[in-house]
């Protein structure tokens, strides 16, 4: 979404990366046909003749799937080992077990609603009860169902799953003539069926999610391999946002499909997914000059160059930094190279943006053709988990220099929070003109229920357990009841300044599939969705680590 705030009342304001409005800067053919390089093979191994049957990951009293794991047509056979760290204990701390039953029944409410109001349709209007949905998605309709697939499943809510799978199987429909964002979609629903299949084995997930991304393949059809932001899904056509400079990508949008993108050559068995992350997009990178090593959120598609040489940590540029590091994460620690372009990304980020204002918050400005703007957005709050998360793959004088970094950034947007009237954070605040952490322009004031304060928290309560992260949270989950709940499921606010509401009227399908479920594991054992196990998207659904084929040699007694 936008660093600079749109009104609250934009319809379905992004995840991440958002275009602003104009007047401002957010496979064909068989495995057998496509060069398979060496390098690829950890990720598309070569599936085995026969297929596990059995019961889902919910063993050991859990709930059980009932479908058929038989591949669809068209996909190899896969192995289905139930995955680690999806069984849901009860926390043994009374209080801790309270507040995330809570949560639960938060989810409870927004999906119930959604069910009852806005069924089939993208995203609900909890006040006037209807349905809402964006032209991000063109006419692909479901997205609150596939976003919330995981959500659902590691709350046990299992009545609420199979509702939605079978909804999938019968409506989810790829076929449309319309444009939709090409980033948006992979995250929320590539994201979305690859997580729910990963944690259920359901075999209809994978098929769903490898048809949409052979959908999503024409828009690398450019000059450069710099995929289009935009692509109209029965033609194939692809352009970008008219607003974006110089008829730019985006660099948040491109470098935001490489987690996907593997998991879909691994599960197809087909390379040409991983090699437009792995080769198209990361040639380009690797031969253009950074500008103080920084990377601008503009590259055109046609030439493949830089164009305005905007740099932001927040919106357009986010979670590329984000999935550098958790490819390297993903790959089993092998995908060096990423390693590498994260940790130069982050030292130029701390040479050139990231500040201490005169009352002590860090915070992470952004640079526009050398000038920069001591403004930070509620997008840019994920830096502190992002931060925390990467601190223990740096060099061992670095670590705990990154974790603390990471929880200054936790401060920082903690203080956004603290300093409304509702308790939740505006879209975007500024350190100048002698305030701090707080939104001086009527456009930046909106909180549309993102989550990535609570990401922060998470990330930092699952690698310190400083109880101040689980206080902060439910800090969080009491603005959410007292501010944002309706009797029609959770809306966002135009004004966290206010005394008294006033609703946009939209609950965001990033709700459900995030901030949920990051409050949900604050308040987990962390046995649940191990980190060292699990890597969450861009859009918080859960992707497993793809283990390197080590061989392990036995010694002989």
């Amino acid at each position: 979404a936008p660093v600079t705030a749109t009104p609250a009342t934009h319809a379905a304001p992004l995840a991440r990366a958002a275009p602003p409005p104009p007047s401002r800067p957010r496979p064909r053919g068989t495995p057998g046909g496509v060069h398979w390089p060496a390098t690829l093979s950890l990720w598309c191994p070569k599936p085995p003749e026969e297929i596990q049957k059995g019961p889902s990951a919910r063993q050991g009293g859990g709930w059980r799937s009932s479908a058929s794991r038989e591949p669809e047509r068209g996909l190899p056979a896969l192995d289905f080992a139930p995955p680690v760290g999806v069984e849901s204990r009860e926390p043994a701390d009374p209080e801790v077990a309270e507040k995330r039953a809570k949560i639960a029944q938060m989810m409870k409410h927004a999906w119930d609603n959604y069910k009852l109001y806005a069924w089939g349709l993208n995203e609900l209007k909890p006040v006037s009860k209807g349905g809402h949905s964006s032209s991000l998605f063109g006419n692909i309709k479901g997205a609150t169902i596939v976003d919330a697939l995981d959500t659902l499943f590691i709350m046990g809510m299992e009545d609420e799953f199979q509702e939605a799978k079978l909804w999938i199987e019968k409506n989810l429909d790829f076929n449309v003539n319309a444009e939709v964002s090409v980033f948006e979609v992979n995250i929320r629903f590539v994201g979305g069926l690859l997580s729910a299949y990963y944690l259920s084995g359901e075999e209809i997930f994978r098929k769903k999610a490898v048809e949409l991304g052979v959908k999503l393949l024409p828009a690398f059809h450019t000059p450069s391999g710099i995929p289009w932001a935009l692509l109209n899904m029965k033609s194939g056509i692809g352009r970008n946002w008219p607003w974006a400079s110089g008829g730019s990508s985006i660099l948040a949008e491109f470098g935001t499909l490489h987690l996907e993108f593997m998991h879909l050559s691994h599960l197809s068995g087909n390379p040409v997914f991983a090699e437009k992350v792995m080769f198209s997009i990361r040639t380009v990178l690797n031969q253009l000059k950074k500008p103080k090593g920084l990377y601008p959120n503009y590259l055109n598609p046609s030439s493949g160059q830089w164009g305005q040489h905007h740099v932001s940590v927040g919106g357009l540029g986010d979670s590329f930094y984000e999935y550098l590091l958790k490819a390297w994460l993903m790959s089993d620690r092998t995908d060096v190279e990423a390693k590498k372009m994260y940790f130069d990304a982050v030292q130029a980020i701390e040479n050139h943006l990231i500040h201490k204002s005169s009352g002590g918050l860090t915070y992470i400005a952004e640079w526009k053709g050398g000038l920069l703007e001591h403004k930070m957005g509620h997008l840019t709050c994920f830096a502190g988990g992002m931060f925390a998360l990467g601190a223990k793959e740096a060099p061992k004088a670095l670590a705990r220099h990154y974790l603390e970094l990471g929880a200054e950034i936790a401060r920082t947007c903690h203080e956004s929070y603290n300093r409304t009237f509702m308790k939740l954070g505006p879209e975007a605040f500024r350190f100048d003109g002698g305030v701090e952490a707080i939104a001086t322009r009527q456009n930046e004031k909106y909180y549309i229920l993102r989550p990535e304060v609570i990401e922060t928290y998470m990330y930092m309560w699952r690698l310190t357990h400083d109880p101040k992260y689980r206080k902060w949270a439910w800090e969080a989950v009491e603005a959410l009841e007292n501010h944002c709940r309706v009797s029609g499921g959770y809306s966002g606010l135009r004004d966290v300044y206010l005394v008294h509401e006033s609703y946009d009227d939209v609950q965001q399908s990033f709700f459900l599939a995030e901030t949920l479920k990051y409050l949900y594991l604050i308040f987990s054992d962390d046995d649940l969705l191990p980190l060292e196990h699990w890597i969450f998207n861009s859009e918080a659904h859960v992707l497993p680590v793809l283990r390197a084929n080590k061989e392990v040699k036995v010694k002989e007694k």
